[in-house]
């Protein structure tokens, strides 16, 4: 089928020779990387990249095919393309040997083995690079590969075979490249051994949801990313760039410092100032700025472009329209089933008419009719768990304010320190769910469960809901029952209840050890962190909006 053919309007005219490599390898991942436009590094990227250094910088001098005095010596970073072929590629080298030209391509790794030194996916991937060459008029019957590893060159001839092969991959590329959604995960779990976007791709848990594998899946990336958000909360402090680090300074003396490597997001509190110069670099980088008020209200966050899966949102929107009572059922279900597990692991008088009506409602949620019936539920069973969350205190009674009220949640202003303390830290569980949510490409302000209103991120509520009971309220029975927060860490003004300076940072540094807590996913079996697990069910989230898997999965701990 021709390239110009109507049928692939919708995509790209011209495919990277990269991309004809990661097809070969494999469908999904490059379904993921030119489709979906995702992209993670990892150590073999970044490796990679390392390796590239030298050839990734234009050097030397191409002259016209039809130049019979000109010679092709050596050059490196050559841009070629073709619209005839449908291709563009950027050669890491070219050689001049014999009249011909010779591409030479760099990997990271060294050579597979004697009888087939050189994988399909990077043969097809210099083939590509020869055909370029060919149709701007250049001969080209043999290239080489240098791998860095073993400081190895094998040459590759370009017979008739290869050529076929390539371009019936080609074909098959623009055909998996129409269609918005991506193939299943690959039978050959291997390939996913080192993949970048095994998190992204999440190969075992999907087919594992599908029933398509029977043993748990692979933990295939890391437990935890090793960058860590940053709180900036000194007034008047100043928040700038300096080579590779982020410093934080107050009336020009510093107060803090770390490397930009190792921040996952920067949140400002109150009056501190960030230099456009800081800005520019955290969005380059795709680390978000979240901005909270000095009283801790999560405010908005500033970010570089937004995430490149279109389909994604176009995707939500249509869900969201059409009506998406399924998620919620499963989100709420989650979120009492939650509840009755933190009531039952902390209460000093365990009331089992609560638990079992805790249980009952959640199997009801899970059935709801509707969105009115299932908030109903919903509310009942909020009434019930926090009738009872003073029997999991062990702090003192005396906090400024009076104690937990048995009428259950009060906000804005709260009224006493455990609803101050549980306002902040769903703050900071919204926080997380919004960076989550835009780095993976949804609209936060768009939800399934929480109706759209001007300023509230919907989706991230919507995702935290399953969250609350064990991570938000986990931590503030932690610092009350611990006495990391005492009296002396609440003001009261006019009725209200609010943290002071130090006790936000006591707040923080819990919330921040509750998120690095590893835990075994209840579905999947591997150990991960409560940073992780977010990042997880969105991911799953996305997955059933893609049409990979049939339900979602709500995060129930054991």
């Amino acid at each position: 089928m021709a390239v110009s053919d109507p049928e692939w309007a919708e995509v790209p005219h011209l495919v990277p020779a990269r991309m004809v490599n990661e097809f070969a390898y494999c469908k999904r991942l490059f379904h993921l990387e030119w489709v979906q436009q995702l992209w993670a590094d990892n150590e073999f990227t970044v490796n990679g990249r390392w390796q590239h250094r030298v050839v990734d910088q234009p050097s030397g001098s191409v002259p016209a095919a039809d130049d019979p005095d000109a010679e092709i010596r050596r050059a490196t970073s050559v841009s070629l393309s073709s619209d005839r072929l449908g291709l563009v590629a950027k050669a890491d080298l070219l050689e001049g040997r014999d009249g011909a030209v010779v591409p030479v391509e760099v990997k990271r790794g060294r050579a597979r083995g004697a009888e087939e030194p050189v994988a399909l996916p990077e043969q097809v991937q210099l083939c590509v690079i020869a055909l370029l060459l060919r149709d701007a008029g250049y001969r080209c019957e043999e290239g080489v590969v240098y791998f860095a590893e073993s400081k190895q060159r094998v040459t590759l001839r370009f017979d008739d075979d290869l050529v076929a092969t390539t371009l019936q991959l080609l074909l098959e590329l623009r055909q998996v490249a129409s269609d918005p959604e991506p193939p299943e995960p690959t039978d050959d779990v291997r390939k996913c051994n080192g993949c970048s976007l095994a998190g992204i791709c999440m190969p075992d848990e999907v087919a594992f949801l599908h029933r398509k594998r029977v043993e748990p899946p692979r933990r295939l990336i890391a437990a935890d990313d090793a960058a860590r958000p940053m709180y900036v909360t000194e007034p008047g402090s100043h928040v700038r760039k300096d080579g590779g680090r982020l410093e934080v300074t107050k009336h020009r003396e510093p107060i803090a410092s770390t490397r930009l490597i190792d921040v996952s997001q920067l949140c400002i509190y109150g009056n501190v100032q960030v230099s456009t110069q800081l800005i520019r670099e955290l969005m380059a980088r795709e680390i978000p700025v979240m901005w909270f008020s000095g009283a801790g209200w999560f405010q908005g966050i500033t970010e570089g472009l937004p995430g490149k899966n279109v389909e994604l949102r176009r995707r939500q929107y249509r869900l969201a329209d059409a009506g998406s009572l399924e998620i919620a059922r499963s989100m709420i279900e989650g979120k009492i089933r939650n509840s009755r597990t933190i009531l039952r692991r902390n209460t000093r008088a365990r009331d089992r008419d609560v638990l079992e009506s805790l249980r009952r409602l959640a199997s009801k949620a899970s059935k709801a009719a509707d969105v009115a019936q299932l908030l109903g539920y919903e509310g009942t069973a909020a009434r019930l768990y926090f009738g009872q969350f003073p029997t999991m205190r062990r702090g003192p009674e005396s906090l400024p304010g009076g104690v937990f009220s048995m009428a259950g949640r009060n906000r804005r202003p709260p009224t006493d320190p455990i609803n101050c303390l549980l306002s902040y830290c769903y703050s900071l569980l919204v926080k997380d769910c919004v960076a989550t949510l835009r780095s993976l490409g949804f609209d936060p302000y768009l939800g399934f469960l929480h109706r759209p209103r001007f300023g509230r991120p919907a989706l991230a509520l919507d995702l935290a809901e399953e969250l609350r009971p064990v991570i938000a309220e986990s931590v503030v029975l932690t610092v009350v029952n611990n006495g990391e927060v005492r009296p002396s860490h609440f003001v009261v003004k006019a009725g209200g209840v609010s943290l002071t300076p130090d006790g936000r940072r006591a707040v923080l540094a819990a919330h921040e050890r509750r998120m690095e807590t590893e835990i075994a996913h209840p579905i999947f079996e591997y150990k991960a962190t409560w940073r992780r697990i977010i990042e997880v069910q969105a991911r799953l989230l996305a997955a059933l909006l893609m049409g990979e898997i049939d339900s979602y999965p709500p995060m129930i701990v054991r």
